[in-house]
């Protein structure tokens, strides 16, 4: 419908000699006009587009609109936004495929190679900014979205003034690896964005509300943006907060090229290192640093000792070459960031312990451990580590899968078997294990940026951002 027809429409149904026809043609039309003339966020917000004004108090018939008809018209509009549950059942059975089960009407911007987001207020929201309600930790289908025109927000809704991230999480925020992911696009986001920071964040876990992340996420993300992290969180279930910029994520890094990850583990290791006050002059590194990063309970090595004893005896065959076990658990993140900055060769069984490979230098190694049973049943989760070796500029060298463990009372690739193998702990072999590590060991030594690494300078001040 064209602004000429429109036009003519309304003057139709000024004279028309029904008034209760007028004015539901004048409803109509008001209407359809909203949805043609784009405005901006103003600070009258009960006040029609000002193109819409003038239009109607141009028009010089008896049933003239007056402004309190157009307030009245607002609340109208107000009353009308419709909210949609941030998860949609309909899409419960492939919560992943598409654009998700998270705000399901809506549809992802991506340029190739770039995350995938969206922000509103935008073109493609046609100006409206997004308003979120509910307070629901357990079902996200109680908890709500939709999009309202500025000028019309909903009733009782609060305006947030500021940046805020909206964060879907189809895992968690607790574990390093899975946190870490929801992360990485929102500050691929900011690199693109002149490193915008966000004044608030909002967490979900399929659309259930989350008001926190895990202590060493929590301290990427602060030395990251520079600031602490603040949660918003919805004190009423019937008061929806709208908010003036909002950018939401809900594909992790899906769709991003290898070059912008590494880009982004870039920011993150410089952040990290400045953050925590990691300098060379303070903090002096062997040329070769290998780390033994333990677990304890599930995944851990069952004979320790025998295990340190195979790689100190490997790396005292290489000069220059300093051996390290730790335990992350008993490290503060700083140290973590500390410990990753001298080593150039990382052993560790699988788990989240691994994320901290992002914070060694580029081109690094990892060596990685699993129990029995893994490779048939753990599913493409358990490498994880391989692509964010990948993803952040190391080397995976390879892992060992431990053949030798708990008997499962069904066949080995009965699913069911997983419970038993999930947790469970590794062996070793002497053999194996020398000849990988002095392999390895073997790589690094003639790496031609050893000396020029360990020699750098001390706090990384030149960060992107």
């Amino acid at each position: 419908m064209t602004k000429r027809s429109v036009s003519r429409r309304l003057v139709t149904c000024l004279a028309s000699p029904k008034l209760s026809l007028n004015v539901l043609c004048l409803v109509v039309t008001v209407f359809v006009l909203l949805q043609i003339w784009s405005f901006h966020i103003t600070q009258q917000p009960i006040l029609l587009p000002p193109s819409l004004l003038t239009y109607l108090n141009q028009q010089k018939e008896p049933e003239q609109i007056s402004k309190n008809e157009t307030a009245y018209l607002v609340e109208k509009l107000r009353e009308s936004v419709t909210f949609l549950p941030l998860k949609d059942l309909r899409f419960s059975n492939k919560p992943l495929e598409g654009h998700t089960w998270f705000m399901s009407s809506l549809y992802d911007n991506q340029t190739k190679g770039e995350v995938q987001y969206q922000e509103f207020p935008s073109k493609s929201s046609k100006g409206r900014p997004l308003c979120l309600k509910g307070v629901d930790e357990h079902d996200g289908s109680w908890n709500y979205y939709a999009l309202a025109w500025p000028q019309a927000l909903p009733v009782n809704a609060s305006l947030q003034e500021g940046l805020t991230f909206v964060s879907y999480n189809h895992y968690d925020y607790g574990n390093m690896w899975h946190g870490l992911s929801a992360m990485v696009p929102f500050i691929a986001w900011s690199l693109r964005n002149q490193c915008e920071k966000p004044q608030r964040w909002v967490l979900y876990h399929w659309g259930e509300l989350r008001f926190g992340m895990g202590n060493w996420l929590s301290e990427i993300i602060t030395a990251t943006y520079g600031q602490n992290i603040e949660f918003l969180r919805f004190v009423d279930e019937e008061k929806p907060v709208c908010f003036k910029k909002a950018v939401v994520m809900r594909h992790n890094e899906g769709g991003m090229s290898r070059e912008r990850r590494m880009e982004v583990f870039d920011l993150i290791r410089c952040k990290a290192r400045n953050y925590c006050n990691i300098s060379l002059s303070k903090t002096s590194k062997p040329r070769i640093g290998m780390t033994l990063l333990m677990r304890t309970g599930p995944r851990s090595f069952k004979n320790e000792s025998t295990v340190i004893n195979i790689f100190k005896r490997e790396c005292k065959r290489v000069e220059g070459c300093e051996l390290k076990v730790s335990y992350s658990n008993n490290l503060t993140f700083c140290e973590q960031v500390e410990l990753m900055r001298k080593t150039n060769v990382l052993v560790s069984p699988h788990g989240a312990q691994l994320t901290n490979l992002v914070l060694m230098d580029r081109n690094s190694s990892v060596m990685e451990f699993y129990p029995k049973g893994w490779l048939k049943l753990a599913g493409v989760g358990q490498f994880v580590y391989q692509w964010g070796a990948n993803w952040s500029g190391m080397r995976h060298e390879g892992s060992w899968r431990d053949p030798v463990g708990e008997t499962c009372r069904f066949p080995d690739t009965d699913r069911r078997c997983m419970s038993v193998y999930k947790n469970g702990r590794i062996g070793y072999n002497e053999t194996y294990f020398g000849e990988w590590a002095r392999s390895v060991l073997g790589r690094v030594r003639k790496m031609e940026d050893i000396v020029e690494r360990n020699n750098g300078n001390g706090l990384l001040d030149g960060c992107m951002c």
